[in-house]
């Protein structure tokens, strides 16, 4: 497997010296018609352009209100399919690009399929699991990987990783080294706020890779901008920890979103530390998934911010 396609290769750096930045993205809704599509892709194409960017994620939605009996803070939308999005509109980005995917929700030989379809050079993959054990599911993960290797590891594949996982059994790590051996390259975390949970995990992982003599994975931590206590609270609904006091700085703010963004810059310098300390690979990746325009705009700033702090400035 020493030949297989892994995104360091794709994008032609290593992220211990210059770290990875990436931007997510969730794909429009499936009703929103052919036109707006094509504005939605040339403003966003237009957002990309003014960020040095390694690769953009588009995530594959899908409703998890299995894993909470709570009401959801926003409604489930169906969002057209992320690989569709990325091929038919999303033209203005000539960069790599993740693509998330649901697996439960896919037949091996549509997974396959896909994974195996031309122009699939400048795509990569982070194939995630089913939102709870309870959920009927058409393939497992463990099965998914299989589908990837028997189609001949096409295309560079990454892991989910969860630091709140990790914080309640300890055995995130494992899972990481798991899915190392069934393939994945690089790994992208869930929505950061609890920087120690984060860190706890990074210190686990590095020391078992020590410890087995194997060398640590790209670890990709996702921040994203909070503009509402109603986003607050859906970014609990899905499951990130936020530590008491980040909740209280956040409900007693006057502006959130600013709050917020200080927040996930205090969380980046201090991942970096951590990570350059360590010797682990890492990187960012900036989430903007609202249709606030004030929050997206939030999220091109701390991309362009987090560029400007981790990456090593060169002088004539």
């Amino acid at each position: 497997m020493s030949d297989r396609m892994t995104l360091d290769r794709m994008i032609g750096g290593d992220p211990r010296e210059r770290p990875w930045l990436f931007f997510s993205l969730t794909p429009p809704r499936r009703t929103v018609s052919p036109e707006r599509l094509e504005r939605i892709a040339e403003a966003t194409a237009e957002r990309l352009a003014r960020l040095d960017l390694d690769a953009v994620v588009l995530y594959d939605i899908e409703d998890e209100s299995d894993r909470n009996p709570q009401e959801r803070p926003f409604p489930y939308l169906s969002t057209m399919d992320p690989g569709d999005f990325a091929a038919r509109y999303l033209r203005g980005w000539d960069g790599p690009t993740v693509i998330y995917r649901s697996v439960g929700k896919y037949r091996p030989e549509e997974l396959s399929g896909w994974l195996q379809e031309p122009g699939s050079s400048r795509i990569a993959t982070v194939l995630v699991g089913a939102s709870s054990s309870d959920k009927p599911v058409t393939l497992s993960l463990p099965q998914a990987h299989q589908v990837w290797q028997k189609a001949g590891a096409p295309v560079p594949l990454g892991g989910v990783t969860i630091p709140e996982r990790h914080a309640q059994r300890g055995d995130e790590h494992e899972r990481m080294l798991s899915k190392q051996r069934s393939g994945s390259s690089f790994f992208v975390s869930q929505v950061i706020y609890d920087v120690d949970a984060a860190k706890d995990l990074i210190s686990d992982y590095h020391y078992a890779c020590l410890d087995r003599g194997i060398e640590a994975a790209p670890v990709v931590f996702t921040l994203s901008v909070c503009g509402s206590l109603r986003t607050l609270d859906f970014l609990r609904w899905l499951g990130v920890h936020l530590p008491r006091w980040v909740t209280n700085e956040l409900e007693r703010a006057d502006d959130p979103l600013a709050e917020s963004y200080r927040q996930c810059v205090v969380i980046a310098e201090e991942l970096t530390a951590f990570c350059r300390r360590l010797g682990v690979p890492f990187g960012f990746n900036v989430e903007s998934v609202s249709t606030r325009k004030v929050e997206i705009e939030a999220s091109v700033r701390l991309a362009g911010q987090l560029s400007d702090m981790v990456r090593p400035t060169t002088t004539a």
